[in-house]
């Protein structure tokens, strides 16, 4: 089977005033839609905790800059592989943490060369427009999650999300623990700063 890189992440479920949550639209997401909506974030630092990985992300994409103790607790995560278009095999592992924003104005000036090749629309959903829309949005479970963190209901241990390659099975996964190169696994740290295990493993860089 094909070498197997984990690659973790740090996202961010932004949400303004009026209680929308930024989104932003980028192509080749998955198989089965040309475009994806998908919240700010990206792939961490060796050695990064968890929150500033999700802070320093923020401010990139966004503009908007927090310290990273304000992002609180990670609220959700999703995990599952994917198939870059070159045909590697990666294994995400995605960590959302949830933030009420500010004079909140989008600035995307910081964002990396190819976080922009792929990004070329965002904009500001409100609740009942990610429950009617029609197009594809990543985390998959979104509507449900959002709908639970407006009323304040927030997660004491992170609520585990559907991942949005749900046809892409892979025998010897990272959750399985078999015939898989488990180099580098938790390769960042945890949110509060602790390491979360070796460092070192080949990955992507910091992109979405």
């Amino acid at each position: 089977m094909s070498e197997v890189t984990i690659r973790p992440s740090a996202r961010i479920l932004l949400v303004d005033a009026e209680d929308r949550i930024l989104l932003y639209r980028g192509s080749r997401m998955t198989d089965a839609a040309e475009h994806s909506w998908f919240t700010p974030g990206g792939g961490i630092d060796d050695g990064e905790p968890l929150n500033h990985a999700a802070a320093r992300e923020l401010r990139e994409e966004t503009g908007y800059s927090v310290p990273p103790e304000e992002l609180g607790h990670v609220v959700a995560a999703a995990e599952g592989h994917w198939r870059h278009p070159d045909g590697r095999l990666f294994f995400s592992r995605e960590s959302f943490f949830f933030l009420r924003g500010r004079e909140l104005e989008v600035d995307v000036s910081g964002m990396e060369d190819h976080e922009r090749s792929l990004i070329d629309d965002f904009r500001w959903w409100s609740l009942a427009e990610l429950r009617s829309t029609g197009e594809q949005v990543i985390p998959f479970g979104l509507a449900d999650l959002l709908e639970r963190l407006l009323t304040g209901d927030i997660p004491g241990e992170s609520v585990t999300l559907p991942w949005h390659h749900p046809d892409l099975l892979v025998q010897g996964s990272p959750a399985t623990g078999d015939g898989v190169t488990r180099e580098g696994e938790g390769q960042g740290a945890s949110e509060d700063g602790a390491p979360a295990g070796p460092a070192g493993s080949a990955r992507l860089g910091r992109g979405s």
